[in-house]
């Protein structure tokens, strides 16, 4: 069975209550969709903003078993087996072997910690905002490992590698699809 975006949200909502894990939702579900369309994937993007969506559905209730319990609850509820192994490929080499193999299952690697970083920097301006964030800015941050320190850095190079750009490419894509999302404030 797949879900719509509102299905997808009813879902994530059963699971996630707190703010900052729902606003990082919305934002990896938006970034999802802006990929999606930029890289020639439109005909797909609900299934990446989808994907986006639920990408930390486990998260909040089961942290230890991050990218595991999520497979159970959708599988349970008899989801669509690439919709479960898209959203769990993001926990690859952490919690799961479920290497990201589609481009989308890559860019949601790449930029799940890379959205937080982002938006943390973004927060350290003046405006508050990613509107007038530069990728040296991010870049500066990025090298500073105390900063935002539960963002993976190794996971982040890595996302860029398997995307075959260079970090600074995929910190700019990046910013550019978090500038075009309603849920960045």
């Amino acid at each position: 069975m797949s879900l719509n975006y509102n299905e997808a949200l009813a879902l994530l909502k059963e699971y996630n209550e707190g703010d900052f894990h729902l606003k990082h939702a919305y934002v990896v579900s938006d970034v999802m969709g802006w990929f999606a369309e930029t890289l020639g994937y439109g005909e797909e993007k609900d299934f990446w903003v989808v994907v986006g969506l639920l990408h930390d559905l486990d998260f909040e209730r089961y942290p230890d078993q991050h990218c595991i319990k999520s497979q159970e609850i959708m599988r349970e509820r008899g989801l669509e087996e690439c919709l479960v192994r898209a959203t769990a490929s993001h926990g690859y080499g952490i919690t799961v072997d479920i290497k990201p193999e589609h481009q989308m299952e890559k860019v949601l690697f790449a930029t799940d910690e890379l959205t937080g970083l982002i938006g943390a920097a973004a927060l350290m301006r003046p405006s508050k905002s990613v509107g007038d964030l530069e990728v040296k800015s991010v870049k500066k941050k990025y090298k500073d490992k105390k900063f935002a320190a539960g963002c993976s850095r190794e996971v982040i190079q890595q996302g860029a590698d398997m995307l075959g750009w260079t970090l600074d490419e995929l910190i700019d894509r990046t910013i550019q699809a978090m500038r075009a999302s309603a849920n960045v404030d």
